[in-house]
């Protein structure tokens, strides 16, 4: 405890004063281990205008623009979101702005960006080549799909080339070339100053499906990375059902403490998502959402023989769903990363964006069960449990049925609402497949789908308040600051609501480009990136 938070305490305060001061950084997706993207924030606005930008060139003409601080160049795709820290703002994207002078922009690469956080210039890039595999395993100019996590002088982050790389925040612009790494082709201050490589694809012999992309997390030294294992080209065949798909790293020497690589031959299709940490229930444990539609917990701590202990293992589909190529069927695997408050885990299942917007489900679970804590269980015909299976988790011909799981974590389940009582979901009462993690503050939970619909919800029970439609597919989840909901869909709207159980929609305002990832605010200041650009917005701009 320090010395400030002692004396507030002996004050008497109920809540130490500075708690309630603006965050000074988000540092990583979410703003924490937790993941829960509800900053306590400053005044930030409900309005603003992103100036205008030229048809051919894309040259930005911010003379126009209200609200903006500044705005800088990204790639032509960017699909993390911006983390904030240490007096820098880092975002992920492609080689399409073309900072660094051996890459011109032509030359098709996985991009980390480093800006000034003040003025918004161009400090650094990380650059890491395409894979010679090609699009199966590393998609053309999709560059770095991931958000990097920051402490101190260091920031992690996933590649294209399913490398786990440790940076040093200041490049080289301290003049120094940090680490055990020194084999830089350049320490040009325009390039990246390596500390670590850890390459999964060598060391683990993982292949991803598509991309890696895991926006890492840490449980003190621990380094928390889902590796991307996937499916191949086939989208059927599993190349690797044996290599780890979620993994424990030294944070400091990128060290493998341990692994685990339940999903197996049960993998769906891409793994992407990414981990959450918490101790809960007075244990840490590493949430880990599974390519087989599973979310797992591991004892976040170093393991024995670096083989992760389970704790406890969640079925995220119903029994009777099934898996059918391009979309049509009703199981999910799980792209969204998972979500810890108040000691509970939130999470929505869905499908590769090409899938389509079928249905999903949302769960709130209870992380301080053991085993297998689904809310269903498959007997056999003896009455013994079934397996769980790839594509179909009951066969009702061989005598399978679907009981209740007496040991079940689930707290509440929600696939939708019956709103005008005619027995049916219709599209904006159906809780659609979401890519995107779930936003709780003041006990409302916000989250959109691929087809478009925010869902505000209680975050106790589950009972909903409203649904909005966006009317374009939201990829990236909410921020939630200052009393206000901040979305955008690929339609390049963010809407602005206030927070509140009754729906009241302040704005919607267009960035000019699709808006794939999460905003992020600090101080006074909202933080997004679109697909192209970078935007920081405050109403104390000129």
């Amino acid at each position: 405890m320090t010395k400030f938070a002692l004396t507030f305490l002996i004050l008497g305060a109920a809540v130490p004063v500075f708690a309630q001061q603006p965050a000074p950084d988000s540092s990583q997706w979410g703003g924490s281990p937790a993941r829960n993207n509800a900053p306590v924030a400053g005044a930030l606005p409900a309005e603003w205008d992103v100036g205008q930008f030229e048809l051919r060139t894309g040259r930005w003409h911010g003379e126009t623009a209200k609200n903006i601080r500044w705005a800088a160049k990204l790639g032509t795709e960017s699909y993390g979101s911006p983390v904030i820290a240490g007096g820098k703002v880092f975002c992920a994207t492609n080689n399409g702005a073309g900072y660094v002078a051996r890459y011109p922009a032509d030359v098709d690469l996985g991009c980390l960006l480093a800006f000034d956080l003040a003025s918004g210039a161009f400090l650094w890039q990380h650059s890491a080549e395409k894979l010679k595999s090609g699009r199966d395993i590393d998609w053309p100019d999709q560059g770095i799909c991931c958000s990097p996590l920051v402490e101190g002088r260091r920031v992690w982050i996933v590649t294209n080339r399913a490398e786990v790389v440790c940076l040093d925040t200041e490049g080289f612009h301290d003049g120094e070339n940090d680490g055990p790494y020194q084999s830089e082709p350049s320490q040009d201050k325009a390039e990246s100053d390596i500390i670590w490589i850890y390459d999964m694809m060598k060391e683990l012999g993982t292949v991803q499906h598509n991309m890696a992309c895991s926006s890492v997390t840490a449980a003190g030294d621990l380094l928390l990375v889902g590796t991307s294992n996937g499916v191949a080209a086939d989208d059927e065949t599993i190349p690797a059902p044996k290599a780890p798909s979620f993994i424990a790293l030294d944070k400091q020497t990128g060290q493998l403490i341990w692994s685990d690589a339940s999903p197996g031959e049960n993998i769906l299709d891409g793994q992407w998502a990414s981990p959450a940490f918490a101790v809960l229930g007075g244990v840490p444990q590493a949430i880990f959402p599974g390519g087989d539609g599973w979310l797992y917990s591991f004892r976040a701590e170093r393991a024995a023989g670096k083989r992760a202990e389970l704790l406890w293992k969640f079925d995220c589909n119903p029994k009777a769903t099934v898996w059918e190529g391009g979309g049509f069927g009703d199981r999910n695997t799980i792209i969204a990363t998972p979500v810890i408050h108040e000691g509970r885990v939130y999470i929505a299942n869905g499908q590769d964006p090409e899938a389509g917007e079928g249905q999903g489900d949302l769960w709130c679970i209870d992380p301080t069960g053991r085993g297998d804590v689904s809310s269903e269980l498959v007997v056999d015909a003896q009455g013994k449990p079934v397996p769980p299976r790839r594509y179909r988790a009951v066969d009702a011909d061989a005598g399978e049925k679907v009981v209740r799981n007496e040991s079940s974590a689930a707290v509440w389940h929600y696939r939708g609402h019956d709103a005008n009582g005619d027995g049916k979901l219709q599209f904006e009462e159906t809780m659609h497949r979401s890519l995107a993690m779930v936003a709780i503050a003041g006990g409302l939970l916000v989250i959109g789908d691929h087809a478009g619909l925010v869902h505000c919800l209680d975050a106790e029970t589950g009972k909903v308040h409203w649904t909005y439609d966006m009317l374009a597919t939201i990829w990236g989840g909410p921020l939630l600051a200052d009393g206000k909901i901040y979305i955008g869909d690929e339609d390049g709207d963010l809407a602005v609501f206030e927070l509140a159980e009754q729906m009241n929609l302040l704005a919607e305002i267009n960035m000019g480009d699709s808006v794939y990832g999460s905003p992020t605010a600090v101080g006074n200041t909202l933080y997004v990136n679109t697909r192209s650009r970078l935007f920081a917005i405050s109403e104390e701009a000129d």
